[in-house]
């Protein structure tokens, strides 16, 4: 049930929300069970777990089970000191189902891991809320990221729950969105350092796509608001000003602090977020020092 006693006024001609929010971790009808094979430390009360007394090298199918369970219900869950190699990392996530080899990042020593290294001479660009890969028919599942190496201070990674996102839409923004679709296309980010040639057969290759602005959580049921800065174009069918507004309107929703949660990297950290259900943002605010992460992506199913 969602119980809100937030406010609104009128400030300098703009309407400002304050106060409790009607906020959820799950969806009606998901069954909060208790964990037995670990010990669970909530980062918010929505979203965002820190999970203590597992070993990534080789869980238990008892493990695994309850992960999955943990994973729905958190949407992001958070491990420390999991000394685990490039293979190992790969195969944890196998447990979630075929693993996506990006296109467009560069790979680490396994094909299926990506290799970002950022510092003085590459400073980090991903400090900017999306969900990954939405510029593909099947954008992934999820993802798992580790920490190989990190600054002394900032590099932090943020979270948002677009399920809450959606749910404190206002009525009429919900019924103006109901059934319509986003165009999503890799080109505005990706395809900004690639040669006119480069970009042509990428493009044929990937062209844009579109995908549902609201989409239903093939697992859970909760319905999420399933469109970012980085990947999300237009909204076809509008007047152009009028879907432009409307879009930030959307994203922006990500930006609120009531939805998110941020996670402090440490050595052998590893993160694990639904990209079904969440929006994420890493902090470039580390240079001119290092940040080295491996990341492996488990494909997904189209947005419906």
């Amino acid at each position: 049930m969602l119980l809100s006693r937030s406010q609104t006024v009128e400030i300098g001609g703009h309407s400002i929300e304050f106060g409790p929010r009607g906020m959820r971790r799950c969806a009606d009808g998901f069954e909060s069970r208790p964990y037995t094979q670990f010990e669970l430390r909530p980062v918010t009360p929505y979203i965002g777990v820190e999970i203590h007394g597992v070993d990534l090298r080789d869980p238990s199918a008892e493990v695994i089970d309850e992960l999955r369970r943990a994973l729905l219900e958190w949407k992001v869950v958070f491990f420390r000191d999991q000394q685990i190699t490039g293979a190992q990392h790969r195969d944890f996530a196998r447990h979630w189902g075929e693993l996506e080899i990006h296109p467009l990042l560069p790979q680490g020593e396994v094909p299926e891991v990506v290799h970002f290294e950022r510092g003085e001479d590459n400073p980090g660009t991903e400090n900017i809320w999306h969900i990954d890969v939405t510029w593909q028919k099947r954008p992934p599942l999820g993802s798992v990221l580790r920490a190989l190496e990190v600054p002394p201070a900032g590099g932090d990674t943020l979270w948002a729950d677009m399920g809450n996102a959606y749910d404190c839409l206002p009525d009429a923004i919900k019924e103006r969105i109901e059934g319509k679709v986003a165009v999503h296309d890799f080109v505005p980010s990706f395809g900004r350092a690639m040669s006119p040639e480069k970009l042509e057969q990428m493009q044929e290759m990937f062209p844009p796509v579109e995908h549902p602005i609201v989409r239903t959580h093939p697992e859970t049921g909760r319905k999420t608001l399933f469109v970012n800065s980085l990947f999300t174009t237009h909204i076809p069918d509008i007047d152009p000003v009028e879907g432009a507004a409307l879009l930030r309107q959307l994203v922006d929703q990500a930006k609120v602090p009531d939805f998110q949660c941020r996670f402090r990297w440490q050595p052998n950290s590893i993160a694990f977020w639904d990209n079904r259900a969440t929006q994420h943002y890493a902090a470039s605010d580390y240079f001119p020092h290092r940040r080295v992460m491996e990341r492996v992506a488990i494909l997904g199913d189209v947005p419906a």
